[in-house]
């Protein structure tokens, strides 16, 4: 597997992915099933945060405890999909920034357009980790980057439910520094533009629209 790119398989992503995949699964169990998932994946991208200790004392003794090091992270959902993952990162991780890049990707030439930008101050000294339920084309993720870089992110890390190969390939040649983090690796993009096997569209059955 590509150093730039991690699979999550531990047992509970998959089968709660599954449960998501399924065309029956209802738009409340949709919803709860990302805000639970993307717990799971959020432990898997914050596994490696810098740490330092700070002296407290606990109810026996004074010890160095571990604690979270440097500038607070910056989480960067992709809207309007990346909230559903946001959502649930946030109950895990309270105390991160959060940012928005709203890009929508026209269905005709399956390019991306932005249309709204706000995110965090100094994001130069902060871990960026930006959010989106699928890595389909690449083209929203990679304008996506693009926008995080010009603000001045350099350390950036990408999340998702679902990638495809082409997607993957897309991000690594555009932005080779970006780790992926996600749940599966499908097989490929249809004409349409939409993950194969997939699970549809994630914003349209995250929020019941069509």
């Amino acid at each position: 597997m590509p150093d730039h790119l991690t699979v999550v398989t531990h047992p509970l992503v998959q089968h709660k992915l599954t449960l998501m995949r399924d065309r029956d699964t209802p738009t409340a169990v949709f919803r709860q099933l990302l805000r639970e998932i993307s717990q799971l994946l959020a432990y898997e991208i914050t596994r490696d945060l810098n740490m330092t200790t700070r002296r407290i004392e606990t109810p026996i003794e004074p010890m160095d405890a571990p604690v979270l090091d440097g500038r607070k992270l910056a989480l960067v959902s992709i809207l309007r999909a990346g909230n559903g993952l946001l959502d649930g990162m946030l109950e895990l991780i309270p105390s991160a920034r959060v940012g928005f890049v709203g890009m929508y990707r026209d269905e005709q030439t399956l390019q991306p357009v932005e249309y709204y930008f706000k995110c965090p101050t100094e994001l130069e000294s902060r871990l960026v980790i930006a959010v989106d339920p699928m890595l389909a084309t690449g083209n929203s993720s990679v304008a996506a980057i693009d926008r995080l870089k010009q603000a001045g992110a350099t350390n950036i890390r990408f999340l998702c439910l679902l990638a495809a190969p082409e997607g993957i390939a897309r991000m690594k040649e555009a932005h080779p520094d970006v780790t992926i983090v996600t749940a599966s690796v499908d097989k490929y993009l249809n004409d349409s533009g939409y993950i194969v096997p997939g699970l549809g569209d994630a914003g349209d059955r995250m929020f019941g629209t069509k």
